[in-house]
């Protein structure tokens, strides 16, 4: 069975050469930053009090307008993935974005991945008391298309100085994003091999699917940076053990996978979806834990 192809082919001819620049006029309450506003929609900062290690859990919130959206991490060949950075100078530090399952998203002659309808990611602050006397100001860049593609990038603001609550509703948003991350392998649900063909044309991986599994899973294989795969072929189908023959259609002239570590992710039946990192070895292929 084929499945969508490798993506984000048509986007880059529609990309727009400009850049919108919105930032918050003041800081807004503790809990979440003022919105910032482009024409296909809207993003702000949300940040909890701190937990009793000084860490803030807080989250990348963003609303697309109707019909467009936004990127999950990897855009393929064109795109903008979001990203998040704090101001130069600051004492803050921020994780890595964190992702929610995403979906294949049609619009028009546009196939992509990402999101089109609200969207939470998470990470994480540290060193964030550090700025209490001064508002938290970080920098957020995304891509919002629809049949173009705007770069959006704003400068989010929260005053920290203030007591501050937990509020419910905004700690529910990070929650539910939470929530709708990939897990990591588990026994029911895992990649057993993998093996790269020769002349890098195709990826076989070996994955035991979780039960009640009944359709296809959808696979979102990402390799080099730019690149992402979701075209399969089922190869062998043994009750929950699938073999799955993954097409690597375009790589980068003269790659090797040699010490390399892509990333699979599996979204299988019952709403499950897993992701694990496949590392390659100079001679054997390792699944990490």
């Amino acid at each position: 069975m084929i499945h969508s192809s490798f993506l984000s082919q048509s986007v880059g001819t529609a990309f727009l050469a400009c850049l919108l620049i919105a930032g918050c006029t003041a800081p807004a309450s503790a809990a979440t930053s003022a919105w910032a506003t482009s024409d296909g929609g809207r993003m702000r900062l949300i940040v909890l009090p701190p937990a009793p290690d000084g860490t803030r859990q807080a989250g990348l919130q963003i609303e697309p307008k109707s019909e467009w959206f936004t990127y999950w991490r990897e855009p393929g060949d064109a795109g903008i993935p979001p990203q998040i950075t704090a101001e130069p100078g600051s004492s803050v530090t921020l994780s890595a974005l964190n992702f929610p399952v995403p979906k294949r998203v049609d619009l028009g002659k546009i196939r992509d991945i990402g999101y089109d309808s609200p969207v939470v990611f998470p990470f994480t602050l540290s060193n964030a008391n550090r700025e209490a006397h001064n508002p938290l100001k970080v920098t957020a860049f995304i891509g919002l298309c629809h049949n173009i593609c705007i770069p959006f990038q704003a400068e989010l603001s929260i005053d920290l100085s203030h007591e501050e609550t937990t509020n419910v509703t905004e700690a529910q948003l990070i929650d539910k994003a939470k929530a709708h991350l990939p897990a990591t392998p588990t026994d029911d649900f895992f990649v057993s091999s993998f093996h790269m063909a020769e002349d890098l044309s195709s990826l076989d991986v070996n994955v035991r699917l979780p039960e009640g599994s009944k359709d296809e899973p959808r696979i979102l294989l990402t390799g080099p940076e730019g690149y992402l795969f979701t075209e399969y072929q089922t190869i062998s189908n043994k009750g929950a053990h699938r073999s799955l023959r993954i097409a690597l259609p375009k790589m980068p002239r003269n790659y090797s996978v040699s010490g390399k570590t892509w990333h699979i992710l599996i979204a299988a039946g019952n709403k499950r979806a897993m992701e694990a990192p496949l590392a390659f070895a100079t001679s054997t292929s390792i699944v990490k834990p």
